[in-house]
């Protein structure tokens, strides 16, 4: 993060406002003591009411409306000017079911300029997962692929109300507890097991938060080359790299395009890694 002139550090010394209950700063605050010469002051709002991942509150946005909505609770409460909030969403991929993607989006608001900076990270290592497990079933092999006891997780009875919920399961005993306690309250003694993706209970998700972190004081280093305005980056990509054989237009990104989250400016640019043909491989013709 060297070498950014100290017009594009406007954060300096300033108090960014958190909101989180689940132990989020862990991963964010030093990216931002670092790279902006900020600090966090945790705002522990209930955001379980915007919704939860195990489904008692349905979230009754998209992710990035709740996000909006928690940094603003936060700032809310805490009188303060500038804010932070991120959401996760996980589920499987839409195109290949069997695969689980998750989605973490990490939201600065400052409410003196205006301005709100995005930056979302599409996470393919994630532990998401869910099973049915059978009467009597063990669900050691399941464990052990979702990292518990690391990764907590969450159980209830299989079917109907499917109550009582236990979460935050980190320890041997206490899942054999909530085990027994759901396969009595189900009717055919089968139990329903998810990982609990609460950050704070999550080692993965905390590190993808952490790179997203980085990612965000990064951009919020970059000055807009129209209006100035902290947040410059990358906002979207262009599929249309064409074959190094034949030439026909793939999937890949062919060219970014860079804008300004606050007076709208942008820029097409070519790849950053300069790779102007795909692989055959990619190719629609080629490879079909």
């Amino acid at each position: 993060m060297a070498g950014a002139g100290a017009a594009a550090v406007p954060y300096a010394g300033e108090r960014i406002c958190l909101t989180t209950r689940h132990g989020k700063e862990r991963a964010l605050a030093l990216p931002f003591r670092l790279g902006l010469g900020a600090s966090l002051a945790v705002q522990g709002c209930d955001t379980d009411r915007l919704g939860t991942f195990s489904g008692e509150v349905e979230r009754a946005g998209d992710a990035l409306s709740t996000c909006r909505r928690k940094a603003l609770l936060g700032l809310e409460a805490s009188g303060l000017r500038l804010g932070l909030a991120s959401e996760g969403s996980f589920g499987p991929h839409p195109s290949v079911p069997l695969l689980a993607v998750g989605q973490e989006l990490l939201l600065f608001v400052d409410l003196e300029r205006n301005l709100s900076v995005l930056e979302r990270r599409t996470e393919w290592r994630t532990n998401y997962s869910h099973r049915r497990l059978g009467p009597g079933e063990d669900p050691a092999a399941w464990l052990g692929q979702v990292g518990f006891p690391r990764h907590a997780v969450i159980a209830r009875p299989a079917g109907g109300s499917r109550q009582p919920i236990h979460k935050g399961i980190s320890a041997a005993a206490e899942l054999r507890e909530a085990l027994a306690a759901c396969r009595r309250a189900d009717a055919r003694g089968e139990v329903w097991l998810e990982t609990d993706m609460r950050a704070h209970l999550n080692p993965t998700r905390m590190r993808s938060i952490r790179r997203l972190g980085l990612a965000l004081v990064r951009r919020l280093r970059s000055p807009c080359p129209a209006c100035r305005a902290p947040g410059w980056g990358l906002q979207d990509t262009e599929p249309g790299l064409p074959c190094s054989w034949c030439g026909t237009a793939t999937q890949l990104t062919a060219h970014e395009r860079w804008g300004c989250q606050h007076c709208g400016h942008s820029e097409r640019r070519p790849r950053r890694d300069g790779l102007e043909a795909a692989d055959p491989g990619h190719c629609p013709f080629c490879n079909p």
